[in-house]
């Protein structure tokens, strides 16, 4: 199989397994096996007499929980395939005298460095800037092979379009904007503050005066037995969602500013296009954000949330790589 066509399931593989984890992460099934990288010892989730037997003796408190469990393993088994068609992609480019060769051994450092994030992950309980680190590292993963895809696949990406590479700064703003804001709601999710103002456009009650920034995103929140279901005090939570929140207003009028100029200055089709897209994009995510808010959380609005951010990460990487690269 040729990289890019390898690179392009892959990138497929990686979207399945950022929303398996987000669909994990917010079913509360985080902990559904307390260890790693099995669960309860074993390499399947056990459900035979004999099997909850040792996980008496193994892990005396623990009480399996079959669907949650099942949850976490096959969003590692999937994790963990994802991990091998990396490691074939970095040897492929390895073999080949034209395949870049920095870009797959960086991807191949990360997706290891993932891996040791899941399991911290499990054994430090949930701890917010570890589950966070972990959504992040995934979102980078995603970014880093559609960047690889792009440097082994020829495209018709205009290199010589003077005007739109004017918008190359633009681009590059707009996308450390939407990361920053990516990283913004990785922290909501990871401290269960998504329902923490359920009034729109901003916040119940006298939010203003009870906002607490350094204790909301301080990464040090103490020692806790657990983590799972947040260790933050409410206003801590809302100071959180409030910035969620704001942010997503920056980073909507950046985005829609970029897909305007975009969208009136190039010559290129190609950029027309992904303007456009990029309109779309922004519009739905805004949706899906209001959505969490009014229908409290819905699982499916919520895994679209974290998809429609993968996507308009995608989006955002692909402008700024036309914009960037040399004619």
């Amino acid at each position: 199989m040729q990289i890019p066509s390898l690179l392009k399931i892959t990138i497929i593989f990686t979207l399945c397994v950022i929303l398996m984890g987000a669909y994990t992460r917010l079913s509360d099934a985080g902990l559904g096996c307390p260890d790693w990288p099995g669960c309860y010892g074993m390499l399947k989730v056990p459900s035979q007499e004999h099997e909850l037997s040792q996980v008496q003796t193994a892990f005396p408190g623990h009480e399996v929980e079959p669907k949650k469990a099942w949850l976490e393993m096959i969003h590692r088994y999937i994790a963990g395939a994802l991990g091998l068609l990396v490691l074939l992609i970095f040897i492929l480019c390895l073999k080949k005298d034209e395949a870049p060769k920095k870009l797959p051994g960086l991807i191949a450092l990360l997706i290891v460095f993932q891996a040791a994030l899941g399991m911290w992950t499990v054994t430090m309980k949930l701890m917010p800037v570890v589950v966070m680190s972990h959504l992040i590292g995934g979102f980078s993963l995603i970014a880093l092979l559609l960047l690889l895809y792009l440097r082994t696949k020829p495209l018709r990406i205009p290199g010589g379009d003077a005007i739109a590479r004017k918008l190359a700064p633009l681009a590059l703003i707009c996308l450390g904007v939407l990361i920053l804001q990516i990283i913004i709601g990785g922290w909501t999710s990871s401290n269960y503050a998504a329902l923490a103002c359920t009034t729109l456009p901003i916040c119940e009650g006298d939010w203003y005066n009870n906002l607490k920034l350094a204790q909301a995103f301080n990464p040090f929140q103490g020692e806790h037995d657990t983590y799972e279901f947040g260790v933050l005090d409410y206003a801590s939570r809302m100071t959180i969602h409030v910035v969620h929140r704001f942010w997503a207003v920056v980073t909507a009028a950046m985005l829609f500013w970029l897909a305007f100029k975009l969208y009136q200055q190039s010559q290129s089709s190609l950029l027309k296009r992904s303007a456009l897209l990029l309109v779309l994009l922004v519009c739905l995510q805004v949706a899906l954000g209001i959505s969490n808010v009014v229908l409290h959380l819905p699982l499916g609005v919520a895994v679209s949330h974290n998809a429609g951010a993968a996507l308009l990460l995608l989006n955002l990487v692909f402008i700024n790589y036309a914009l960037w690269r040399k004619a």
